[in-house]
């Protein structure tokens, strides 16, 4: 984030930000008889994408905000064999779409939000894949880094992206309830705890993927799952990565399970324990020069001294903290309006980088090939956008 002091962060975190969102024009051109159709490139990789949405009930956690039992929702994109006549997932589901939509008073209801490249359930490919949890920042949705999710997915990973409801912008669940962001917090102590939650949702859907692995069916629904998923799924190579509170689930969850192999950070300020203990496995951690993390965050430079295994700090040139976000993709097809936090950096330049860096540190991890290019060292020709920090 732009301002590292915890209490701003919070409240800016996540979204389009509350100002953008009060004060978004509507051209002239955007009416509800003909909505302006906004667009998300697709993969570059050889493989199409499938993709399947869970509804997954934890009976053994509490969620905090409900007394009830913990529900999330989440995506698993993978590398598909035949997306013939498939439907495509879309970027938001209806209600969600109409719930974000509210919660920006009407300034997006000129535009149709784009549809992913993801073919709902098609069958996956043969081979068994590296697994790779996603989570989002605090007030946004799972949806929001499709562009780099499924770039992974184009190159053989399969990349389960998680809502934790509350905590997340929209989470609309398969009988049509759509469960809203309860506020991002405003103290230290709230967004510990938020994000140790998330930590606790990342470490079920990990489970939740080894029943399925096993054969099961861990949808609450038991909807149908794709054919050939379950073998699809190395859980042996799993990481973990996030933008914004994201981040920091993924440092928390690879502090709760050695399993989780490395993990990335896209600008978010680590919390909760993680801090002091740090890590003893490969962690990338990717800011902006607003930012400027092992300087200015309250949190970064502890956590890098306590960091044990492979490590880097990389830097996008020119960039705003939703730079590593569709947000970057999205912003200039929308009107002139406030900032969105996308930086200056070009909208195509901005996701080719983020693109290639975050596979290139989870191909370096998780399936031994050398970063050729030297982008994790910052002296990449074809990505100059990303400079090199620390490491």
């Amino acid at each position: 984030m732009p301002d590292v002091r915890p209490a701003r962060r919070v409240l800016l975190a996540g979204g389009l930000g509350a100002a953008a969102a009060a004060a978004l024009p509507v051209p002239a051109y955007a009416s509800a008889a003909e909505p302006v159709l906004l667009r998300l490139a697709g993969p570059a990789g050889p493989a199409p994408v499938g993709a399947v949405e869970l509804h997954l009930v934890d009976r053994s956690r509490t969620d905090p905000w409900t007394d009830r039992p913990r529900e999330l929702m989440a995506t698993v994109a993978y590398p598909a064999v035949d997306v013939r006549d498939r439907p495509l997932l879309p970027w938001l589901p209806p209600g969600a779409e109409r719930a974000l939509k509210a919660r920006y008073g009407g300034a997006l209801d000129g535009y149709a939000f784009p549809w992913t490249h993801s073919a709902d359930r098609a069958p996956a490919r043969p081979g068994r894949r590296p697994v790779l949890l996603y989570s989002p920042g605090a007030a946004s949705d799972r949806t929001f880094n499709t562009l780099v999710v499924e770039e992974l997915v184009s190159w053989g990973y399969v990349v389960v992206t998680v809502d934790h409801p509350h905590d997340s912008g929209e989470v609309e669940f398969p009988d049509g309830r759509v469960v809203l962001s309860a506020g991002e917090g405003s103290t230290e102590a709230e967004v510990t705890a938020a994000v140790a939650v998330r930590a606790a949702d990342l470490r079920f859907v990990l489970g939740s993927l080894a029943v399925l692995s096993r054969g099961g069916n861990p949808d609450a629904e038991r909807r149908r799952l794709p054919r050939g998923l379950r073998a699809a799924l190395d859980l042996s190579r799993v990481g973990a990565f996030g933008h914004s509170r994201g981040g920091a689930a993924a440092a928390a969850l690879m502090d709760l399970d050695p399993g989780v192999r490395a993990g990335a950070d896209l600008d978010g300020t680590v919390f909760g324990p993680v801090v002091g203990r740090g890590l003893d496995r490969p962690f990338l951690l990717m800011d902006t020069a607003v930012h400027d993390g092992l300087n200015k965050d309250p949190y970064w430079p502890e956590f890098w001294r306590n960091l044990r295994g492979w490590r880097r700090c990389l830097r996008l040139a020119d960039a705003g903290h939703h730079s590593f976000t569709d947000l970057v993709a999205l912003a200039p097809q929308l009107p002139p309006g406030p900032p969105l936090q996308v930086g200056t950096i070009a909208a195509d330049r901005a996701v080719a980088a983020v693109r290639a860096t975050v596979r290139a540190f989870f191909d370096l991890q998780l399936r031994g090939r050398p970063d050729t290019g030297h982008l994790l060292d910052g002296a990449s020709r074809r990505h100059p956008e990303v400079g090199y920090v620390a490491g």
